[in-house]
């Protein structure tokens, strides 16, 4: 990789990413848009303010272009000849927390043409080696989120359940954005990879709409009553942003032929149980609230990682507590 273009890169993901491109040395450009369907203009400004910051630190200069991925390829395809792209990178998404996903459908299916329009832009460019696409947990059948068992890469459409057999319209998407990488691959020679995250947390993930931002959020501010969505019973595997953000590299230098693999941790923790840390972290001892009519996900869900371990090397370096000791000294410097 010399010159990497990341969409979505002033995201929570996508700056980190861009952050360790950066570290590396590379020519990294950022695709985003200016205002997405779900990003107010006070979140795109400490976005924008983020990404300075990035360049600032690296002694480089930003190369920002604003683009509604959505329906500018042909913009897409001059950006990439211009900067003489080889990688790509793609995390743009239109995407929120476990409601969103629920009951916000038709707004992601924006990442169909989001998507589509960047394989075949990255294609027609002439200049594109390489692309590694983010996807998700979701794209597994949610009958298979059951206490005892990790998700396996070939769980895929396994269980013969037609809609049902990915975790709403978004799930859906993520798996034919794999599938059109690994047809792009085939019969165009593009070295293609994507990774599938699970509950991705960490310092920098603003607004807050995914479980443990939240629930951080709630704790630096010492809220009490304590409100936690669902029952507390409901368990998941969680992985800090650096560790999804080295396993996305490693998967665009070692895997060429569109294969998915896993990113995430398979030990499992109880929410009741991240609550009781995050506020031991926070040191106070609010009164804790269980809304049961709030939606909670799928009651367990975490993934097998002895595909990325073999194929890349990786394993997830940072534990749930460090993780959140770091995710939670940013939110108090940010005074959120």
């Amino acid at each position: 990789m010399k010159s990497v273009l990341v969409t979505g890169g002033t995201g929570f993901i996508g700056s980190n990413l861009v952050d360790a491109l950066l570290g590396r040395g590379l020519d990294v450009v950022v695709a985003d848009q200016l205002i997405a369907p779900n990003t107010s203009p006070e979140l795109w400004k400490r976005r924008l303010d983020r990404y300075h910051e990035i360049c600032k630190r690296h002694k480089t200069q930003p190369k920002l272009e604003i683009i509604d991925l959505s329906i500018e390829r042909e913009r897409l395809k001059d950006i990439l000849t211009k900067n003489h792209v080889d990688t790509v990178f793609m995390l743009s998404a239109v995407f929120g927390g476990r409601g969103f996903v629920d009951e916000q459908q038709g707004l992601c299916s924006i990442g169909f043409a989001i998507d589509q329009n960047t394989i075949r832009a990255c294609h027609e460019s002439g200049c594109v080696e390489r692309i590694s696409s983010s996807s998700s947990a979701c794209v597994y059948p949610p009958s298979l989120n059951k206490s005892g068992y990790a998700l396996k890469e070939s769980d895929v459409l396994s269980t013969g359940e037609g809609f049902a057999s990915s975790d709403n319209l978004y799930g859906f998407q993520k798996l034919m954005t794999e599938l059109t990488l690994q047809v792009f691959s085939k019969e165009h020679g593009l070295k293609t990879s994507s990774c599938r995250y699970l509950t991705v947390y960490g310092a920098g993930e603003f607004p807050s709409t995914h479980a443990i931002s939240v629930l951080c959020e709630r704790a630096v501010r010492h809220e009490d009553p304590f409100l936690v969505w669902g029952s507390g019973e409901q368990e998941r595997g969680f992985t800090y942003v650096a560790d999804i953000v080295e396993g996305q590299i490693l998967a665009a230098e070692k895997v060429a032929d569109g294969t998915a693999v896993n990113l995430g941790w398979d030990k499992r923790y109880k929410i009741k149980d991240v609550v009781n840390m995050i506020i031991e972290i926070a040191g106070y001892k609010p009164k804790l609230f269980f809304d049961k009519s709030k939606p909670e996900g799928p009651f367990s869900r975490a993934l097998d990682v002895s595909l990325a371990k073999k194929l890349l090397g990786w394993t997830p370096k940072v534990d749930l507590r460090e993780g959140l000791e770091k995710t939670i000294h940013w939110m108090k410097e940010q005074n959120l």
